[in-house]
């Protein structure tokens, strides 16, 4: 597998991009009802999620300021997870949890790791 790590840095421009352009669809489902969703701005937590889906992911996208956004992510997807799929089960695979546990890891581990190459944070000096 050595082959491939001498593209570690694209690979992870490409993962941050991808996860945060699929949180930031998350988000514009609940807030505006785009891509298919139905917008909940009318349950108080659900626009908390839509605001953080939507304006996170935008931010872990783009790579501005990645390292916030990550962990606010990674946090709003660890609530998530034991507030509305923890009680169906003890793993994930059997409550439908997966994709929270997901999100809740990949972003905490880009808030450790930052925003890396081709991102805002690297062409403000940042990165």
């Amino acid at each position: 597998m050595g082959f491939l790590s001498k593209f570690s840095p694209q690979i992870y421009a490409l993962l941050r991009f991808v996860t945060g352009f699929l949180f930031f669809c998350h988000g514009a489902q609940k807030l505006f009802g785009w891509f298919g969703g139905e917008a909940q701005t009318g349950v108080p937590l659900m626009l908390v999620a839509g605001i953080i889906e939507f304006g996170g992911g935008l931010l872990v996208a783009v790579g501005f300021l990645t390292r916030y956004a990550a962990f606010l992510a990674s946090g709003l997807m660890a609530s998530a997870y034991f507030m509305a799929h923890a009680s169906g089960g003890l793993l994930p695979i059997v409550n439908h949890g997966e994709t929270a546990v997901l999100y809740c890891f990949v972003f905490l581990y880009m808030a450790a790791r930052g925003s890396g190459i081709w991102s805002v944070d690297q062409a403000m000096g940042k990165g």
